[in-house]
């Protein structure tokens, strides 16, 4: 069981490993109406389609349940999970901040590396460590028996719902966890654990703190959130750039502007992340040509010099292939014309998809010169 005392024994060891924030949440009962209401919204998030092509988020179980619907049905001993979060905001510029047109953007989360050309560092390498390194302790403290799981972004669950459960933040209306210090730029990571947890040791879910607030929506080029706290990830520029394989809808591509990798603009436009603070992790470091890069540097990468600069990376597993093809739609709504080689270059390419996005982006470009 899990106690008052207890809890506070995690929360300080979570920060001790290198978090920032922590806290710990009850899974609801099956038959709860808290259980009930949460698959509901998932469910219906799911068959509306909104989850794109990300079919790791429709797995069901043999009874043909979703699988993130509950938590128990991939892991029946589940009791808690303990929710831990890291700062990685850096001091650096916002997507929303002037920049010349033949720059792109890359999104915060992606930007850090070993060295300018020693390959990347993922945040899951980062985290899934510290957690294992709690995971250890937990077991020396509550035994052996203690059945426990760690995962950063591949478990079946939904961690920002038990990150507002775990009173870490709340649930922002551009759906990233906000946090009334450390605002939305949090990475998350949660061990699940068969501990059960004490009424006594239930943490208050932060108040939602947006108001009337709709900047983040107002903000958003592809109307992907569609209401507050809503959106529908198959119009989401991060789910566009990284998830999406394949060709890219024309009706979105305008409105991707020159991102080439993930979306921060609606949390660049959130009044709480004016006064976050820089991250404290020196694990996570920026390096400065990721920060609005250059497009034709971007461009003119050989398969060899993309693995130099992204082994490690979150770009990686997006893979060099997929990145081209955004950077064809970014020079395409950048308005400069300098891009026109390279683009009618790639139109002869074997790829067929970055040969018809650069097609599109050789039209865009022609139409505003004449």
């Amino acid at each position: 069981m899990l106690t008052r005392i207890d809890r506070e024994w995690v929360e300080a060891r979570a920060l001790t490993a290198g978090f920032d924030l922590a806290g710990i949440a009850d899974v609801p009962d099956a038959t709860s109406a808290d259980a009930a209401e949460i698959e509901r919204r998932y469910v219906e998030w799911v068959d509306a389609g909104r989850a794109g092509e990300m079919e790791y988020l429709k797995r069901e179980d043999a009874a043909g349940e979703l699988l993130r619907g509950d938590l128990r049905r991939a892991m029946p001993w589940a009791q808690s999970v303990i929710v831990c979060a890291l700062n990685y905001n850096a001091e650096a510029p916002r997507s929303i901040d002037p920049a010349p047109l033949s720059t792109g953007w890359i999104a915060r989360y992606a930007w850090s590396g070993r060295g300018e050309r020693d390959g990347g560092s993922d945040y899951h390498d980062v985290l899934l460590p510290k957690l294992q390194s709690i995971e250890r302790d937990l077991k020396e403290r509550f035994g052996q028996t203690c059945e426990t799981r760690c995962y950063v972004d591949t478990g079946p669950i939904v961690e920002r719902g038990y990150a507002e459960r775990a009173g870490v933040g709340w649930i922002g209306k551009n759906t990233c966890v906000l946090n009334q210090q450390q605002g939305s730029w949090l990475l998350l990571g949660v061990i699940v654990t068969s501990l059960v947890l004490e009424q006594d040791a239930w943490t208050v879910p932060a108040a939602d703190r947006c108001g009337s607030c709709t900047r983040c929506i107002d903000a958003c080029p592809t109307d992907a959130l569609i209401a507050p706290r809503q959106m529908d990830a198959s119009r989401c520029i991060a789910y566009l750039t990284i998830e999406k394989k394949g060709s890219i809808a024309e009706g979105l591509r305008e409105g991707m502007g020159r991102q080439v990798f993930g979306c921060d603009i609606c949390q660049d436009v959130c009044p709480w992340n004016r006064r976050a603070p820089v991250g404290k992790s020196s694990e996570l470091p920026p390096r400065q040509q990721l920060v609005n890069p250059a497009l034709a540097w971007l461009a003119n990468m050989d398969g060899p010099t993309f693995n130099q600069w992204f082994r490690g990376s979150p770009l990686e597993r997006t893979r060099r292939k997929r990145i081209r093809r955004n950077v064809a739609i970014a020079m395409g709504n950048s308005g400069e014309p300098e891009f026109l080689p390279t683009l009618k270059q790639w139109t002869s390419e074997n790829d067929t998809v970055l040969a018809e996005a650069a097609g599109w982006a050789i039209d865009r470009l022609e139409n505003k010169t004449k």
